[in-house]
């Protein structure tokens, strides 16, 4: 059997592991479908260190994939599946997939993908669900060429995520548990594992109501998955759907975003008042600060069992603060985990006291660390040292050692709990021939916390041509442009027009001076 499933399948086999929005399956199916893609995969000549693209939605099959990845040495790559055809393609180029697997909602864009001439490391391509036109090989049909039997020489496989870059394109995150060597078991998975116990319930249900893909909800529901923690999975959150999917699989522990909180308690109050939750143990949040007025509303409903994490792609977990410490100290994010260092460091490298604030940098105890796949130039900015590396935030630590944050650094936009990278759209943007230069900036928006805003300098072209700077035919066209070429969640919610953006002498944008305005009545920075 495979190694991390042996227990659940032999003790609990005929008990749910996954169930989505169209199936459920078993302990024992879990285990025989994960052995049966282990086999597939090495009869299709994949060897350990290879990657393998998933764009999937939240689906048994995505969990199946993944977790014949980490018994067979693959290093998995999960895909936002919010992103167009050149995104994907990007992604796809850069991390050298030699498979990808597409859900079917998203055959026809990956397809596309494919075509680019960036993706050339491909030599399998996999649908889930109907295959219908794809030219892809039918999930069915891969899964059958695959023997039943206890794979082998099974090998660590572990997941390399993308994250937005600052410079216009994701950059692949490749930490130590991407890929530790052929030599490696997949039992090492078992120790990680043993890091979420006192946190999540094992052998308990988790909810799975935001995408697979981002690196916290993979770690709430994967990890948790190989201590006997089952999933119930919703491919599209929806507040009441989340409630009725609690009481239906009597879920024990699930991850949120603040943006789903708020909708939680907007919730009528008849919704509300059928809501039982008395399975639900272990709540945690985090991704992007959260209103107080939306966590002491769901403390209130919920009861003192929600947690709030801060951490990044890059270094996992960092801090953690309880309910009880958090109604104390309202608007810190904890203190570090035992096995996480926080450093607040100057500008000038001086390593600063209690309540000063400066740059966070952060250092695992364990001596993990991790690179950009790539781009050794961005791993050297991010790092203080080696092992010593920065998200880019600012904050400072009080005198009892909890977290507080006050700014971002880098010019990150975190929306509805997603970051979103401004370079990335104004690199779109300043392609466009009506486009002289560019500028974008998160502002307040109350459901999600911000949203993008793209500041203008019309190009002479604009200016003079048939649109005149501000128009509202330019700003559909830029809009138009946008849809083409960037994911739904990071194109412009609006757009402004200048007649030319502040800079300093050096010619930097001066972003301060775009947000203040909007930020001015607000009672946050972030």
């Amino acid at each position: 059997m495979a190694v991390l499933t042996l227990t659940a399948a032999t003790e609990r086999a005929q008990e749910m592991a996954l169930v989505d929005d169209d199936r459920s399956e078993t302990w024992a199916e879990l285990n025989e479908r994960a052995n049966q893609l282990i086999h597939a995969f090495q009869r299709a000549g994949f060897a350990p260190g290879d990657a393998v693209a998933v764009v999937a939605g939240n689906r048994c099959e995505w969990f199946e994939v993944v977790l014949a990845c980490a018994h067979a040495g693959l290093t998995f790559v999960p895909v936002n599946w919010h992103l167009v055809a050149p995104e994907i393609a990007y992604i796809v180029g850069d991390s050298g997939a030699k498979a990808v697997f597409a859900g079917d909602r998203y055959a026809s864009v990956v397809a596309d993908a494919l075509t680019d001439e960036r993706c050339t490391s491909v030599e399998l391509a996999v649908v889930m669900g109907d295959p219908a036109a794809t030219g892809m090989v039918p999930f069915g049909e891969f899964l059958a060429s695959g023997s039943k039997t206890e794979p082998h020489a099974q090998v660590f496989g572990g997941p390399m995520f993308y994250t937005s870059g600052t410079t216009g394109n994701p950059k692949g995150v490749r930490s130590a548990l991407s890929y530790m060597g052929p030599d490696v078991g997949p039992e090492i998975w078992q120790l990680v594992g043993a890091s979420f116990a006192e946190m999540v319930p094992p052998n308990g249900v988790t909810v799975l109501c935001g995408p697979a893909y981002h690196s916290a909800q993979w770690a709430f529901s994967f990890i948790p998955l190989l201590n006997g923690t089952s999933i119930a999975m919703q491919h599209k959150f929806g507040a009441a759907a989340t409630l009725a999917l609690i009481d239906d699989h009597q879920g024990t522990n699930v991850h949120l975003v603040p943006t789903q909180m708020k909708r939680l308690i907007d919730l009528p109050d008849e919704v509300r008042q059928a809501y039982d939750g008395s399975s639900m143990q272990f709540v945690v949040h985090g991704a992007a600060p959260c209103p107080p007025v939306v966590k002491r509303a769901l403390i209130d409903w919920w009861g003192p069992k929600i947690s709030e994490y801060y951490g990044s792609t890059e270094g996992s977990l960092i801090t953690m603060i309880t309910s009880e410490e958090w109604l104390e100290r309202g608007g810190s994010v904890g203190r570090a985990l035992p096995n996480m260092s926080v450093m607040v460091v100057a500008d000038d490298g001086t390593h600063l006291g209690p309540n000063e604030p400066g740059t966070l940098y952060f250092q695992n105890a364990m001596g993990t660390d991790f690179e950009y796949h790539n781009a050794p130039e961005k791993t050297a900015e991010a790092h203080l040292e080696p092992g010593v590396f920065t998200t880019g935030d600012v904050g400072y630590l009080d005198t009892d050692g909890y977290l507080w944050l006050s700014d971002r650094k880098i010019d990150m936009i975190i929306s509805g709990g997603v970051n979103i990278y401004p370079a990335e759209i104004e690199g779109v943007l300043g392609g466009h021939p009506d486009v002289a230069d560019v500028a974008v900036i998160g502002v307040p928006n109350d459901e999600f916390g911000e949203e993008v805003k793209a500041v203008i300098v019309a190009s002479d072209r604009a200016r003079f041509g048939a649109d005149t700077a501000g128009s509202a035919d330019l700003v559909e066209t830029l809009m138009a442009y946008c849809r083409d070429n960037l994911a739904g969640y990071k194109r412009p919610r609006s757009i402004d027009f200048a007649d030319a953006l502040p800079r300093t002498g050096t010619g930097k944008v001066q972003k301060r001076k775009l947000r203040d305005p909007f930020w001015q009545d607000v009672d946050r920075t972030i």
